[in-house]
């Protein structure tokens, strides 16, 4: 672990150092925003709906509103829960609607927007602090520019979650135990894959309680690495890192009567589940039953490999720990779940580790190259982005 003050948010002007990215990041999505308005007005759709209410935005404005209990009966048995729905979202909605003119989709949209800055800069800070301040840059902006990076700007918990799982993973990068795990534990409450930020905390502070072991002399004198008090902050951060996911979990047993698998159950009404990738496995074969679908199987098994092979690649490169940690498991809870199989893009979103390698590379040529790089895959992105969310968008 380097010092606590030796890098980004460490430093006097993190926030001038953040702004290329920063401005950048604004841009892209501005970009993103300004397409997806003319796209929608030539279908005469409302872009702000699109963004603010529909699918599982008007599931966290209702909660914001009414509070949890609400259940949707399908004709063939399935039931819908608002319980499947993580807190934190819902509470700073319903904190804007009380506090402001605005209504609870309004809310539910500003903080989006401003959680999607905070998530940039958290990825620009883990980013810089490992690779360098270009390689920050670069990272933000191909997070920017995913193709599903639209919902970024939409009432979702993705760019919240991002944010405090960026955050958290700086502060285990940079020694902050009782910071990591206050946000690792917000972050449980804002999705069920906070798991991944709770175990990046503790994996990081079992290997640096290791090496603190380590530096302890057969006298039983401190090594320079081991400040005084160390050792309880990272248990108080491991302490609190899986508060947030465990609390709700087993509140939503004790409100459903089924005890601690009682969110499992709830997920289970939703089609939602853990199987191996099982049921996406059977989803990938069943495309190549015809020659046009065909292709999208082929282009489904050239993501998956895509993933594989950045990940190795960050094995590689060395990325510490928390980051490899984090990053696995977002992307094995996203690949083998159950889950609506057109999901799986918007829920690697948090996986930004896996960008790294690539911000790594980008960060090499001259500025100008790699801004035409970027300024391509952008537009390509919002246009996609446009099309998307005005046809089958997220579920």
């Amino acid at each position: 672990m380097t010092d606590l003050g030796t890098r980004t948010a460490g430093r006097p002007g993190a926030l001038r150092r953040a702004a290329p990215a920063l401005v950048g990041y604004a841009a892209v999505r501005a970009l993103g925003l300004l397409t997806l308005a003319l796209w929608s007005a030539a279908r005469d759709k409302s872009v702000y709906t699109l963004l603010t209410a529909r699918w599982d935005s008007l599931w966290y404005t209702r909660v914001a509103e009414l509070g949890y209990g609400y259940e949707v009966r399908l004709p063939n048995g399935d039931v819908h829960s608002d319980l499947a729905f993580f807190p934190l979202l819902p509470w700073l909605e319903r904190l804007g609607a009380a506090g402001t003119p605005l209504s609870y989709a309004d809310a539910g949209f500003l903080v989006a927007v401003l959680a999607s800055l905070a998530a940039a800069w958290g990825v620009f800070a883990v980013a810089e602090h490992v690779y360098g301040r270009r390689a920050g840059v670069c990272a933000v902006l191909l997070w920017a520019v995913l193709p599903v990076g639209i919902v970024q700007s939409m009432a979702y918990s993705e760019s919240l979650f991002t944010a405090l799982a960026a955050w958290s993973l700086y502060a285990v990068l940079t020694g902050r135990w009782v910071t990591a795990g206050a946000l690792a534990a917000l972050a449980g409450l804002t999705r069920p894959v906070g798991l991944a930020v709770a175990a990046a905390v503790w994996a990081a502070a079992v290997v640096a309680f290791v090496r603190s072991r380590s530096t302890v002399g057969p006298d039983g004198a401190r090594g320079p690495e081991r400040a005084p008090g160390d050792g309880a902050r990272r248990a108080l951060g491991m302490l609190l890192a899986p508060l947030g996911a465990a609390g709700y979990v087993l509140w939503v047993g004790h409100r459903t009567g089924d005890g601690p698998l009682g969110y499992l159950d709830v997920q289970a009404g939703w089609r939602n589940g853990f199987d191996g990738g099982v049921a996406f496995a059977r989803f990938v074969a069943a495309k190549f039953t015809s020659f046009p679908s065909a292709l999208a199987g082929v282009g489904l098994i050239a993501g998956v490999a895509l993933l594989v092979w950045l990940y190795v690649v960050c094995v590689r490169q060395r990325q510490p720990l928390a980051l490899l940690v984090y990053a696995g498991t977002v992307t094995v809870l996203a690949l083998c779940a159950s889950s609506y199989f057109g999901s799986k893009p918007r829920l690697l979103m948090p996986a930004f580790p896996l960008l790294l390698p690539l911000a790594v590379a980008l960060a090499r040529p001259r500025a100008s190259r790699s801004a035409l790089v970027v300024g391509g895959v952008a537009v390509a992105s919002a246009v996609y982005g446009a099309f998307w969310l005005n046809g089958s968008g997220p579920p």
